[in-house]
């Protein structure tokens, strides 16, 4: 194999990108980024930020991507397949990559495991939707936006409050209650805005944390309180969303649902004028130790690696 690939313990910082959200330093910090990935190749080179953690019951070592869709940095217009890599440098059992969106991916190949929802222009918008973010506005609903940097505690505030409710009332896990340590550290950030509602000038009730990547204005965070539900100003902070987009002459990417075709998904499909793959690869570095760990084990065949599921 001519590409071969390494671990380097610099917390991510050889793969950082300060113009790329999912790869800027605040980020990466906020993710606990532990490592980069490595992987030279005859055309240049890649770089992975990872997370390395214990594989429990063991001495073994695995990794994967912080959240979102950080891919790696450097990518090559025909981007190399995970499987004609030599992993046996890095030392660990297997490594799970979450890819960009769009076009050229990190890795070739890789497993689809959505359709995230893109809007370019504002003619996508549904005439309903439409009609229903007007009537907010008539009601008094407002959209402020503040770029990474200009956040203060004030306005982090009422965005945390509506974002706990909202992960208290749909059941979210662990991975999702986020500190207020995390959100001022991606906040810092100038590659990243939050946009907070409220309805004449009272305490915002509504809040999304948009970040801009590779080409896109992703949506990354977001919440409504208990107290707003019924006006579901969401949808003027989608609106604003999409016209903060248009300002930096990029793309809108809503994500996807919890689940393919949820409701959630379909909320967004009102606002969306297109579609993108959303990707992750599964490497199996070390094959030997992969088998061991898996042996006996029953899990869902997309779950990865197989020796950690629930």
């Amino acid at each position: 194999m001519s590409a071969r690939a390494s671990l380097i313990e610099d917390g991510g910082s050889e793969a950082s990108e300060p113009d790329h959200f999912f790869r800027a330093p605040e980020f990466l910090e906020a993710e606990g980024v532990t490592h980069t990935v490595a992987i030279e190749l005859e055309a240049g080179e890649l770089r992975l930020p990872v997370i390395v953690r214990e594989i429990p019951g063991s001495d073994l070592l695995d990794a994967t991507s912080p959240y979102g869709y950080p891919g790696a940095s450097r990518v090559r217009e025909t981007p190399p397949d995970s499987a004609e890599i030599d992993w046996g440098d890095t030392g660990l059992v297997s490594v799970f990559v979450r890819d960009r969106i769009g076009e050229p991916p990190s890795l070739a190949n890789g497993t689809v495991r959505s359709e995230v929802q893109l809007v370019e222009g504002e003619d996508g918008i549904r005439k309903r939707l439409r009609e229903q973010i007007r009537s907010n506005e008539r009601r008094g609903w407002l959209v402020e936006s503040r770029q990474g940097g200009d956040v203060d505690a004030a306005a982090l505030y009422g965005f945390e409050a509506a974002y706990s409710e909202t992960m208290a009332r749909t059941g979210a896990g662990e991975r999702y209650l986020f500190s207020t340590e995390y959100f001022r550290a991606i906040l810092r950030s100038r590659r990243s805005w939050l946009l907070l509602a409220s309805r004449e000038q009272g305490a915002a009730t509504a809040g999304a944390i948009a970040v801009a990547s590779d080409g896109l204005l992703h949506y990354y965070l977001g919440g409504t309180a208990h107290e707003a539900l019924e006006d579901s100003p969401m949808k003027n902070l989608f609106a604003a969303m999409i016209a903060l987009a248009g300002e930096l002459g990029l793309p809108l990417n809503l994500g996807g649902g919890v689940r393919p075709g949820d409701s959630l998904e379909s909320f967004k499909r009102g606002f969306a004028t297109t579609t993108a793959p959303f990707r992750t690869h599964e490497v199996i570095c070390d094959p030997a130790a992969y088998e061991e760990l898996s042996a006996g084990l029953e899990a869902e065949e997309s779950f990865f690696p197989g020796y950690r599921a629930p």
